[in-house]
């Protein structure tokens, strides 16, 4: 395997961006980049051996859009969604490769919090954000991370933005993604890019 390659895989997965590979939680991302489960045993075993399909196939099926639900008041983005973030256009990661699921809250006073799927809860899975309405139902994010490595390290900070439009119904958003993680002296170490979607989670 290219050594630089492999340096690049290991340190994203090590630095808590919240990178989840092969999951298959997207059945046309599997079938657009076949199984990238090799992507997990050869690169990082750890996180292989941690990997519980079945529990993320169940999560994938309990988070599909309910259009009983009524839109909060206020923006059309307030309120939980389930997420996930897939790659487009941003080598090495081969497109359709999940690089994160989880839960978001956007808040009516601006802010966001997510709990993040693809991360180790030992290394700190939750994140903050602040966003800003772009356009009748399009808002921008600004979401900020600290990233440690599975031993405890503290490797930097790591900054997420999306660019989403929620759909006429209120139950789906979907838009684009970016991650940028930094060392500790402000040095870019990875930049990802790709596509979002998020369905809402309603009270029943």
């Amino acid at each position: 395997m290219n050594p630089t390659r492999n340096k690049t895989w290991n340190t994203a997965m090590g630095l808590g961006v919240f990178f989840t590979l092969g999951l298959g939680l997207a059945p046309a991302a599997r079938a657009g980049c076949g199984d990238v489960t090799w992507a997990v045993s050869t690169l990082n075993p750890q996180w292989a051996d941690s990997l519980n399909m079945s529990t993320v196939n169940r999560f994938a099926l309990a988070v599909r859009p309910n259009d009983d639900q009524p839109e909060p008041a206020g923006a059309d983005i307030v309120g939980m969604w389930a997420f996930t973030f897939t790659a487009k256009n941003s080598p090495p990661f081969p497109d359709g490769t999940t690089i994160d699921f989880g839960f978001a809250q956007w808040h009516s006073d601006g802010t966001e919090i997510t709990n993040s799927g693809g991360r180790d809860p030992r290394t700190g899975n939750f994140c903050l954000g602040v966003w800003k309405k772009t356009g009748p139902s399009s808002y921008k994010l600004n979401h900020k991370g600290l990233s440690w490595d599975p031993v405890g390290n503290f490797i930097g900070p790591a900054t997420i933005g999306e660019e989403v439009a929620v759909d006429r119904t209120g139950q789906s958003f979907s838009g684009t993604f970016t991650i940028d993680q930094y060392d500790t002296h402000g040095n870019l170490l990875i930049h990802i890019a790709g596509v979002v979607t998020g369905n809402r989670i309603g009270v029943d």
